[in-house]
């Protein structure tokens, strides 16, 4: 990593924060980057400007100017040349894929005239420019390319846990804003390294559209599943029966939780929360099965239909409990997809309303793009390989609860 020292001129800096913070920021900045590219071009050299050294592997060949557009405007670069090997930046190389499509959404709101002129005031404080027609097309293009290729990668190592939701939306379409529905598949290699292996933009939670979706991961290549994780969707359920039916389902027990102390009077809620995460946490199935019998004994008279719904879906809740004692906290929950889904919510703030399926597709695949990225870079795995041979070796316990699931399903 490129050892970077600014060497800012202060006075100038304090003359432009006492006119302009905006400009002093944005210079701030531009100086920052200049120092960090050629900071780059040194560590890439082994040498300084002008030094001699056994180790150096190139020269310097002058530079060329590049802009650079960021949220406190569009700033100059000086890129460094190299003479003979190409000189490469982590600036252009991490530059933020998901600003590039919130400023492509926002521009295609303004010249399509569905946002406001604030949106567009926005837009110009954020880019520091206006844009035509014409080059948002242009910028468009180059981030769908981006956007599909992620979308679309053939699946080709075993993903043995594969996490399922869908958030909404909303759209403009034939000149009325409606709800679209885009759904994420978030799963873990077989070397433990998470990864989002898909998503798509559908007009609704359906059976026919959960079923497609599950059709089209397994045409890019899903295999190796040992279990799926999820809400209790009637959608999801139906598609994973059909297209994975020798897979076992782990219902997320933070939505159970949820759905069963929804259905309990307040004063009873903390308590009964405890005890189903008591219940959650035991060390094998037996003993859960206990504090359920317990638990439905205790609030039955209080909390019928609650006490129904614990004992009705708590069999699907507890297939983790099939896994290796240190994969079940992991996947018991599909907690990690939820924080996902609240981060590409977030982003999608800005835009409100999007204006078509495209623009939505666009900003929330480059988010996913941009997260995945960081996912692939991490250092430690959730699991090693004498965990997964653990996993493998219970395959059978796995197919008979999926077969006993799918049973259950029919009935």
């Amino acid at each position: 990593m490129a050892q970077l020292n600014i060497t800012l001129n202060e006075e100038e800096i304090l003359h432009l924060m006492q006119t302009d913070r905006t400009d002093a920021f944005k210079k701030i900045l531009e100086t920052s980057l200049n120092q960090f590219l050629k900071a780059e071009s040194k560590e890439q050299l082994n040498a300084e400007r002008y030094e001699r050294t056994e180790v150096r592997t190139d020269s310097r060949n002058g530079s060329y100017t590049r802009t650079l557009t960021t949220r406190l405007g569009t700033i100059t670069l000086a890129v460094p040349r190299h003479r003979n090997i190409p000189f490469k930046s982590m600036v252009f190389d991490n530059y933020s894929t998901s600003e590039a499509a919130l400023i492509t959404a926002m521009a295609e709101m303004v010249v399509n005239g569905v946002a406001t002129r604030k949106v567009g005031k926005v837009m110009e404080t954020l880019c520091g420019r206006s844009f035509s027609k014409s080059s948002v097309s242009e910028t468009c293009k180059e981030l769908d390319k981006s956007v599909l290729e992620f979308k679309n990668k053939p699946l080709t190592v075993d993903y043995p846990f594969v996490c399922l939701d869908a958030t909404y939306f909303s759209v403009r379409e034939n000149h009325k804003v409606i709800s679209k529905s885009l759904y994420i598949a978030y799963a873990t290699n077989a070397k433990g390294v998470r990864d989002i292996i898909g998503f798509h933009v559908y007009p609704a939670e359906t059976k026919v559209y959960w079923t497609e979706f599950l059709a089209w991961l397994k045409s890019k290549g899903l295999k190796g599943v040992k279990m799926f994780t999820s809400d209790a969707h009637e959608g999801i359920r139906h598609a994973m029966n059909n297209i994975f039916p020798e897979v076992p389902w782990q219902r997320c027990q933070f939505h159970f939780l949820k759905n069963i102390v929804d259905q309990v009077p307040k004063s009873y809620q903390k308590g009964i929360s405890s005890e189903l995460t008591g219940m959650f946490n035991s060390i094998t199935i037996e003993e859960a099965r206990k504090k359920r019998d317990r638990i439905i004994n205790d609030y039955n008279d209080i909390a019928e239909k609650a006490m129904e719904c614990l004992d009705k879906g708590f069999e699907s809740a507890m297939t983790v409990m099939l896994l290796p004692e240190e994969l079940r906290v992991t996947f018991r929950t599909s907690n990690h997809l939820e924080r996902l889904n609240k981060e590409i919510k977030r982003r999608s703030k800005a835009i409100g309303i999007f204006p078509n399926v495209e623009s939505l597709t666009r900003l929330m695949g480059a988010v996913m793009l941009e997260r995945n990225e960081v996912l692939q870079q991490r250092v430690h795995p959730l699991f090693f390989a004498p965990t997964y041979t653990k996993l493998l070796s219970i395959e059978d316990e796995l197919k008979k609860a999926a077969e006993e699931q799918r049973g259950m399903l029919v009935a």
